[in-house]
């Protein structure tokens, strides 16, 4: 009669599945949450520009704004939005 029965240890599998996900996940709080990966705030009065644009003109970019919209564009496809009844803006 105990022929029959297996002498399986169905434990182990999930046991080292078990220690590598928790290697995995404790890598990654490591990775993220370090010392090292603090962000390095720095204050108004210490920066070099205080636009995006000034930064740009100085790394050598020139800033232009956008091209004007085309005459000829085509009316866009769907129907058109519907004003809600009790509108307060002027028609």
């Amino acid at each position: 009669m105990n022929e029959r029965r297996s002498n399986r240890h169905g434990g182990v599998p999930l046991l080292v599945a078990l220690a590598v996900a928790a290697a995995g996940v404790l890598g990654i709080l490591v990775v993220d949450h370090g010392p090292w990966s603090k962000p390095k705030i720095q204050p108004a009065t210490t920066a070099n520009y205080s636009t995006t644009g000034e930064a740009a003109r100085a790394a050598g970019a020139a800033v232009m704004p956008t091209g004007p919209k085309s005459p000829i564009e085509p009316a866009p496809p769907g129907p058109k939005p519907a004003h809600p009844a009790n509108s307060t803006a002027p028609e």
